[in-house]
């Protein structure tokens, strides 16, 4: 009859929609700005790169230190927070090389998962003058056990990962 070959149609024409709209790549954020909205673990995208800490404290301090919401620099379409001027001023004369690799999202996850993972910013290690943050101490440990060979997949995989989403 004309309806059962109207919805057929319609149904070819669904499946067909929606299998061209699964297959588009769809560009990630280049930095990584999921933070948690609640105590059991739920993230969401937010304008604030790595979840309000400030970059430049891991060099300076030697630990992970919380930014200040008075104190940011936008950069890479990304809020960046600051414990002090003085560290707002030495990133914003030399963002590359205080900014965490691969956009600050887990190094693990972007090495050995080909994924852009959110990241605890406790876990994190400053190799060759490069800042790395992962996901979880399980993700730490296995990064640790082949630093220079994750190094080499991330820098391989991070690119490609921003555009294959």
């Amino acid at each position: 009859s004309q309806e059962i070959t109207d919805m057929s149609y319609i149904q070819t024409l669904l499946v067909g929609s929606l299998l061209a709209f699964s297959s588009m790549s769809f560009a990630a954020e280049p930095i990584n700005t999921l933070d948690k909205i609640s105590f059991l673990g739920g993230f969401e995208r937010t304008s604030v790169a790595i979840r309000g800490y400030d970059a430049v404290a891991y060099f300076t301090e030697s630990k992970p230190v919380e930014g200040s919401k008075a104190i940011t620099k936008r950069w890479k379409g990304a809020i960046w927070r600051f414990a002090s001027t003085t560290h707002r001023n030495m990133f914003e004369a030399d963002p590359e090389k205080y900014a965490p690799r691969y956009g600050g999202y887990c190094a693990y996850g972007v090495a050995a998962q080909e994924r852009l993972v959110k990241i605890e910013p406790e876990l994190w290690t400053i190799v060759d003058g490069k800042l790395y943050l992962n996901h979880s101490d399980e993700l730490q440990e296995r990064w640790k056990q082949d630093i220079e060979g994750h190094i080499a997949k991330g820098n391989a995989n991070f690119d490609k990962l921003l555009v294959d989403r």
